[in-house]
């Protein structure tokens, strides 16, 4: 018997999302904003505390957007951006008219190199006569930046801060939720995220003032007046009723499922611990706990008798294994050819060897088993 496709992240309902579905319909809350994005945003704000205020948005790329709105980043500014990250990091960037800086990534975390960062924003200045408007570090595949020495040389040559922690919803550093460093940070709830919307995101503020300007952008920039008024160009990002819903039960869940993704990832290490040729990625230090979104190895061919990333890919899939190279870094993505940026090839490297495997809550440890029998015969093979 042929098994069941075993994919990366398949979205898991706790079984109360209906019911705050059901009470929108019920209440005919079908619209953007309401009871239901009311009550998420709280949930959010007390799961990041350190007193920060939520704004729950149709997509995490939106969040990123009206940050950057916030921020008054616009025509011929340039933001300082991880380079090893999805698009959705730096095309809002270019939405603003301004110009992404990419940066590569230390070996350690995956996550933007603190010593390219400041080399980036000296090479800037001197190339320009003023510093970047941002930077935006990313938490790639859940794993914590060195964010203590980001916002240092931040906070240094006075820049703000954004957080993409898109896929590091409960990762913490030094005990603290991810995202909750800078200025802003961002979450995001797409169907394969740690907790979903269906599609939606957050942008986490550091104020209640914050969040009224976000909020204010969100809506179209809506002046309070009885008509139709506007001084500033606005957006509709706000998140629908329904899909809070959907949140709202997801959140009663959002524990266990980080707690299985790391399980999941204790399974991973102990399954390839004796697999020469393979590495599961995993926190270099001990103060950094990520979520462990999708756990991600790196497959060294000249270990594995020849078998690369891309042979191993192709080989899971014809075993009904769903896997993803790991993301290709911007500074190499045709579109951003022209862009600037500082590199040390640690992305490139990890981009030519490194394979997502699938993590999510409906990941069971008999698939981990499979999975990592799989790899074994293929090297085998």
């Amino acid at each position: 018997m042929k098994r069941d496709r075993i994919l990366l992240c398949l979205a898991h309902m706790s079984g109360n999302e209906m019911k705050y579905i059901q009470e929108a319909f019920d209440t005919n809350w079908v619209v953007p904003l309401g009871p239901n994005v009311n009550a998420f945003e709280k949930d959010l704000e007390h799961f990041v505390g350190e007193g920060k205020q939520v704004v729950a948005l149709s997509a995490g790329t939106a969040a990123i957007h009206l940050a950057l709105v916030a921020l008054g980043v616009g025509k011929g500014d340039e933001v300082v951006c991880q380079s090893f990250t999805f698009a959705a990091s730096s095309n809002p960037v270019v939405y603003q008219g301004a110009t992404p800086v990419f940066v590569d990534s230390e070996p350690g975390t995956w996550n933007m190199d603190p010593n390219l960062l400041e080399d980036a924003i000296k090479q800037r200045i001197a190339a320009t006569g003023k510093k970047p408007k941002a930077i935006i570090p990313v938490y790639l595949y859940g794993m914590p930046a060195y964010i203590d020495e980001i916002m240092e040389i931040a906070n240094r040559y006075e820049i703000p801060v954004l957080e993409d922690a898109a896929e590091g919803f409960g990762s913490r550093y030094r005990g603290r939720v991810v995202g909750t460093f800078g200025e802003y940070g961002v979450m995001s709830f797409n169907g394969n995220k740690m907790i979903t919307t269906s599609g939606g995101g957050a942008l986490i503020c550091p104020s209640d003032e914050a969040k009224k300007r976000i909020m204010y952008f969100a809506t179209q920039a809506r002046e309070p007046f009885p008509y139709y008024h506007h001084i500033h160009i606005g957006f509709n990002y706000r998140m629908s009723n329904i899909c809070a819903g959907i949140g709202r039960g997801q959140m009663t869940i959002a524990d266990e499922h980080i707690a299985h993704h790391i399980h999941v990832k204790d399974l991973y290490v102990k399954g390839f611990a004796d697999v020469e040729g393979i590495t599961v990625h995993v926190a270099p230090e001990d103060y950094m706990e990520p979520n462990y979104w999708l756990n991600t190895i790196v497959v060294e061919p000249e270990l594995t008798g020849g078998v690369d990333y891309e042979q191993l890919r192709v080989a899971l899939d014809a075993a009904n294994v769903e896997t993803r190279p790991l993301w290709k870094p911007m500074h190499c993505q045709p579109v951003y050819k022209d862009a600037p940026a500082l590199v040390n090839g640690v992305s490139e490297h990890l981009f030519e060897r490194g394979l997502c495997l699938p993590s999510g809550p409906c990941v069971s440890d008999d698939d981990v088993d499979y999975i990592v029998s799989a790899v074994k015969q293929i090297i085998k093979k």
